[in-house]
């Protein structure tokens, strides 16, 4: 079968996107989570492209894992362990003691994951550009 790497890196593509839409429509909680998105599949693309398998949503875990193949930079790291806080807290009003995710999360939330989600998303391309 083949690697579908380029269908991944593009999707992410498209929910970064998607992430800076979210925040122009003030919707902060669903970019930070398209940014994780984004993040996520950019780096799935990657195991892809070298022919290895990825589990799991956390953005964190994920590049650990990649850094035992390939150098990950530490600071990619630390802005993945950011965006893993939005993959559940952002959907679901159960992650707050009270109240809607919308009402917990602000615009520069969003700016910094998706600030945080271009970095991993640059990285990732220039591993699977070559």
């Amino acid at each position: 079968m083949p690697s579908r790497y380029k269908d991944w890196f593009n999707q992410a593509k498209k929910d970064i996107s998607h992430s800076r839409n979210a925040l122009e429509s003030k919707d902060y909680e669903w970019s930070c989570f398209s940014a994780q998105q984004a993040a996520e599949k950019a780096i799935k693309s990657v195991f892809m492209k070298l022919n290895k398998d990825a589990w799991g949503h956390s953005v964190n875990y994920l590049l650990v894992e990649l850094s035992k193949l390939i150098k990950v930079d530490n600071k990619l790291i630390n802005l993945a362990k950011q965006l893993d806080k939005n993959y559940i807290l952002a959907r679901y009003p159960n992650g707050f003691d009270i109240g809607s995710p919308y009402e917990y999360y602000s615009r520069k939330d969003a700016e910094e994951s998706i600030e945080n989600a271009e970095k991993i998303i640059e990285f990732c391309e220039n591993i699977i550009s070559k």
